[in-house]
């Protein structure tokens, strides 16, 4: 009977015990955010790879072109 008390009273307290409540919602809300954003990148990781690629080529070639005369 001692041991049901003793069960009873820890499970009591585990309810009542909010220490570190705030930041396991914390990591909960940021998993919520971050999970689905990682699937949309591997569900669209080769046009992203495209798009990143070719857009690449144009930053690359007006970076070419640039003027680097000295200001008169």
């Amino acid at each position: 009977m001692k041991t049901l008390q003793r069960f009873a009273s820890f499970t009591a307290r585990l309810v009542r015990d909010d220490r570190g409540a705030e930041g396991l919602e914390k990591l909960l809300i940021i998993g919520a955010i971050v999970l689905p954003l990682l699937a949309l990148l591997i569900l669209f990781r080769d046009s992203i790879t495209e798009w990143v690629r070719s857009n690449w080529g144009t930053v690359k070639s007006d970076a070419d072109n640039i003027d680097t005369s000295p200001l008169p």
